[in-house]
């Protein structure tokens, strides 16, 4: 039976940037409403590497987890501040990187989450081919170091980053060779980069079969599943501009979850979780309970 999960983010960033929901209020709330987990942010205000320095901090940490009743899912590595694309020195990112994973191991979390960094519009300023090289090449050097700490490593593809179309998923994919690394399926990333095409430099590219063939297509190389729905619509910047994918509460979009969830059921991954995002979604804290229950209804249905 899977092991529903939500990331802790969606109470401390965006519209909760400025009255962030601490942590231990939202273990509390997450526990009562049958959570098994929570998909950490490590970034402040909730625990992260910084804040949590030492093992004796860390063992606190896995501590009041158990005292919640909760396991952590994965960790969305605090990155955003590196240089990926736009540097060839990655010195500074790898090491960020291998302090992420040592926290990850020290207090039992199994998967390491990275994007790219840099939007879409850094092609236009480096060109395909070295922003495919920065990232695979860097990326080649972290890999193992999770791997050596006993995690797997999973990229969040989506139209706010680099190499946001289907066929650049899949190239990375080839590029990185290694049995620990894959995508995480966003279902509301999974429609904006496969059937939307949003943000894409250059000629737009989608895929007739939507996320069905887009799914079938990462078949084998998905190794995280996050579930929320998505209305075509990208999350806005503070000047209006679109940034990356909506996630909407279940139901508040287009995604038919009855077609594509025995798809992402059937791949084979090395855990249980089903992680729900509501990134960006302004009145997360109240569409929680709501998105538990639709998330239950699916594992009853193709979870077990």
């Amino acid at each position: 039976m899977k092991r529903v999960s939500i990331g802790s983010w969606a109470y401390s960033i965006g519209p909760y940037a400025d009255d962030p929901v601490d942590f231990d209020t939202v273990c509390t709330r997450l526990a009562e409403l049958g959570f098994d987990g929570v998909e950490l942010g490590g970034f402040a205000p909730h625990p992260n590497p910084d804040d949590h320095p030492t093992a004796e901090s860390r063992a606190a940490l896995v501590e009041k987890m158990k005292g919640f009743g909760l396991s952590f899912s994965g960790l969305a590595a605090n990155l955003w501040g590196e240089h990926l694309i736009d540097t060839d020195d990655d010195a500074h990112y790898v090491a960020e990187f291998e302090k992420n994973a040592k926290f990850c191991a020290d207090v039992g979390i199994a998967g390491i989450r990275v994007d790219t960094v840099q939007p879409p519009t850094i092609i236009d300023d480096v060109g395909w081919q070295t922003a495919f090289d920065r990232v695979t090449s860097t990326w080649k050097k972290c890999v193992p170091i999770a791997k050596d700490h006993g995690l797997y490593t999973t990229w969040e593809f989506e139209p706010g980053f680099a190499l946001n179309k289907p066929s650049d998923v899949l190239r990375v994919l080839d590029a990185i060779d290694d049995d620990s690394f894959g995508v995480m399926y966003d279902t509301s990333h999974g429609h904006m980069v496969g059937v939307v095409g949003a943000r894409q430099p250059g000629e737009k590219e989608t895929l007739e079969g939507g996320q069905v063939e887009f799914i079938e297509r990462l078949s084998g190389r998905i190794n995280h599943i996050h579930l929320i729905d998505s209305d075509n619509s990208c999350h806005k910047d503070a000047d209006g501009n679109d940034e990356t994918s909506m996630h909407l509460p279940f139901g508040k979009g287009l995604v038919d979850f009855e077609e594509i969830v025995p798809k992402l059921a059937a791949e084979n991954l090395s855990h249980d979780w089903w992680t729900i995002d509501l990134c960006f979604w302004p009145e997360a804290w109240d569409a929680t309970a709501h998105c538990k229950t639709f998330v239950d209804g699916l594992i009853t249905k193709y979870g077990g």
